[in-house]
């Protein structure tokens, strides 16, 4: 038996605001995305170095609210990056924690929490 890989599901409701936020202003990659025809829900996948997300507008995939967590280095620079961007929705901070981390929290419009950290 082999584990392979872990893509977290997000909930989102609407297709556009997911694509600005994750695309624009995160920076992930749209890799695909499916319909089962047109003017139904999406599914998609993007990317960003070596993470993967799916992003599903299809009732019951996932409960908005979700947090996630990637585990990253080069935290300071990504952190300049998206506040130079000048997002209207998010200007997120770092937080230097008790356990000798260091994180940017984001909320999604959908309410899903992506947390990025550094050791």
């Amino acid at each position: 038996m082999e584990l392979k890989q872990l893509v977290p599901i997000l909930r989102i409701f609407d297709e556009g605001k997911a694509k600005e936020f994750y695309l624009d202003f995160l920076g992930f990659t749209l890799d695909w995305e499916n319909r089962f025809e047109p003017g139904t829900p999406v599914y998609m996948q993007i990317s960003k170095g070596n993470v993967r997300l799916h992003l599903s507008e299809h009732y019951g995939d996932s409960s908005p609210g979700s947090t996630i967590r990637i585990e990253m280095t080069g935290i300071s620079d990504l952190h300049k990056e998206l506040m130079e961007k000048k997002y209207k929705y998010a200007r997120p901070g770092l937080e230097k924690t008790p356990w000798e981390s260091v994180e940017c929290k984001i909320n999604d419009p959908f309410g899903n929490r992506i947390l990025f950290c550094e050791f």
